[in-house]
């Protein structure tokens, strides 16, 4: 744990940690952004955190009064982690539009800027085409870059005929830095990164090094993660869970209402029970066969709790329930078919209280007096009470 948090009173401390998980749910952070209100805070803590971040995770920490950059590396290839508004022709005019803007100063037409990165996309021996989709996918990437602040509409808007953007190559410049940094990681910043990156971390997909370093250190790190990161973690036989109480850090929030969700959390007993015998990591094996048959029996036990439109079609229902539990972490595909993690058991119905033992019902107790008793005696005044 860093030292320079010793030093640190109570409140400074949680600041930090408050601080440090808004950098990982927002890596860069602005002036008029979301959380941007802390960037004083973020500011006034930068030494601390610039070495929280180096020592814990390997992460450079960029902190000026207008922004703060957290440079993530090393999360690796992972679908589920994309921008939900780009497709994959979106990030290459992503991609394009950030190399052509690197070469048109601080302000641009939108018309110079469209030419500019088709001048980019022919260097990089892209051909694009002008049609719908691809104006969509650019209108797309252009959105993006206003959502992060990279670039904002001084005239007019993007998806008018013309308009003057303005280029902040403060923050264009943070964004393109950092590449190339993904090299060098020691075993401890490639295992914290996956513990703070994931809900579940299972000792199987691990090499033997990092496994036997996480399992030796496992309180370590959980007291090291839930003072740093605010974050708690559960550790079981197959690997390590973190949740965050406060939901902050959580993307996709389950159990959730919507029919895709709720038909998620229901199928989950009953896919665990059909599943074959679980495997050395922990995971047990389904067949797509046995998902479209659960979620097919909740559809018709149950027709009138679900939306119209996410169970007419089986197949999409499929898909869709397969895509959340993907985005969860506790589906994976290999090439034999769907594998379950462990982590599934978690949603697993359990009862509120330990029920009672039956027991017989005790008799009616006997009543001490009956109708056919002779009536009591008359009380007697005492000599001390008199009489009237």
């Amino acid at each position: 744990m860093p030292s320079v948090l010793d030093d640190l009173s109570d409140i400074d401390a949680a600041n930090v940690a408050r601080c440090a998980k808004v950098l990982l749910r927002h890596p860069l952070l602005r002036v008029g952004g979301p959380d941007g209100d802390l960037l004083p805070l973020v500011y006034r803590h930068r030494v601390v955190l610039q070495e929280v971040f180096a020592a814990l995770l390997g992460y450079r920490l960029v902190v000026e009064r207008r922004f703060a950059r957290l440079h993530k590396v090393g999360a690796g290839d992972d679908a589920s982690r994309g921008e939900p508004s780009l497709t994959p022709r979106g990030y290459a005019y992503l991609c394009l539009t950030m190399a052509a803007l690197t070469g048109v100063g601080r302000q641009v037409l939108l018309s110079r800027l469209v030419a500019d990165v088709r001048s980019t996309a022919a260097e990089a021996g892209i051909t694009l085409v002008d049609d719908l989709s691809d104006r969509r996918a650019l209108t797309a990437a252009l959105r993006h870059l206003i959502g992060l602040g990279v670039i904002t509409e001084t005239d007019g808007a993007i998806g008018e005929a013309e308009a003057l953007i303005t280029i902040h190559t403060d923050l264009l410049g943070q964004l393109l830095g950092g590449a190339g940094e993904r090299a060098g990681a020691t075993t401890e910043h490639v295992v914290r990164r996956k513990l703070v990156e994931n809900p579940v971390t299972l000792h199987a997909d691990l090499t033997p090094e990092q496994a036997d370093w996480l399992r030796r250190g496992q309180r370590r790190e959980s007291e090291l993660l839930e003072r740093c990161f605010g974050l708690v973690t559960e550790v079981r036989a197959e690997g390590v869970a973190v949740t965050d109480p406060e939901e902050y850090l959580t993307d996709v929030v389950f159990p959730s209402t919507g029919t895709v969700a709720r038909i998620t959390l229901l199928a989950l007993p009953d896919l665990l029970a059909v599943a074959h015998e679980p495997r050395r990591d922990g995971r047990v094996r389904i067949g797509t066969a046995d998902l479209r048959e659960v979620c097919g029996r909740l559809v018709e036990e149950y027709p009138a709790a679900w939306s119209r439109q996410a169970t007419e079609n089986a197949d999409d229902l499929v898909d869709a329930v397969i895509d959340l539990l993907k985005r969860l972490g506790l589906l994976v595909e290999d090439g034999a078919g769907l594998l379950l993690s462990p982590a599934a058991h978690r949603w697993l119905p359990r009862p509120d209280d330990t029920p009672a033992k039956p027991q017989a019902p005790e008799p009616p107790p006997e009543p001490g007096w009956s109708l056919f008793d002779p009536p009591p005696a008359p009380a007697t005044p005492s000599a001390e009470e008199g009489t009237l």
